[in-house]
């Protein structure tokens, strides 16, 4: 029978590798995320074939880390704080999916977007989408420093995107009243909605 003190630094080390898988499944997220950028901004159709290849790593990682927090909680009994840890990793790794997600969703609307004329706003959106990248650089930096006041910060910024996603919503709409085609409209309402919803995530990492 293993002696508590091997059973902690079994432990230990596996919460480690975790944490180092955490934080390589958030860069992955935050590329797809500048990709998702490029292909609505710079008209990168490569972009959107890159995401889609890289969500699959990160589902798999997700996945992968899933279970083994499971796996240590059901196997290696470990004291409340480490449960706190575990828990708290395995609600990380969901709000990271889902930014990978939202990410291979933009690179799909910046494919449908292509053949339309670029419009007179797309540098507000632009602006939103840069301050959602940064929200996630920082709680990632947050993250791997463990630093709560950086946490608080996000919080903060979230509420500029917040303002962000208003006015321009309000800004599209009243152009969806305007008669002519329709759909660049509806999606680059898709596009504000989904970035808004990465800002909410990255605020749950920070």
């Amino acid at each position: 029978m293993e002696s508590p003190r091997l059973i902690r630094t079994s432990l230990d080390r596996q919460t480690k590798r975790i944490q180092r898988d955490v934080l390589r499944m958030g860069a992955l997220v935050e590329n797809s995320f500048w990709m998702a950028r490029q292909a609505l901004f710079d008209r990168d159709l490569d972009a959107p074939g890159k995401i889609a290849i890289q969500d699959k790593q990160i589902d798999k990682l997700y996945r992968q880390i899933e279970q083994d927090c499971v796996g240590l909680i059901a196997l290696q009994a470990p004291v409340a704080q480490d449960l706190r840890l575990l828990s708290a990793m395995m609600q990380l790794v969901r709000d990271l999916e889902r930014i990978g997600d939202y990410a291979e969703d933009l690179g799909e609307i910046a494919i449908r977007l292509f053949h339309y004329p670029t419009p007179v706003y797309i540098g507000r959106v632009q602006m939103m989408c840069d301050r959602c990248r940064a929200m996630l650089a920082m709680s990632l930096a947050a993250l791997s420093d463990l630093d709560a006041e950086s946490g608080l910060e996000i919080k903060i910024k979230d509420d500029a995107v917040d303002l962000d996603y208003e006015t321009l919503y309000e800004l599209l709409a009243h152009q969806r009243d305007v008669p002519g085609i329709v759909e660049p409209i509806v999606l680059m309402i898709l596009v504000i909605r989904h970035m808004e919803r990465m800002a909410d995530h990255a605020t749950n990492i920070g």
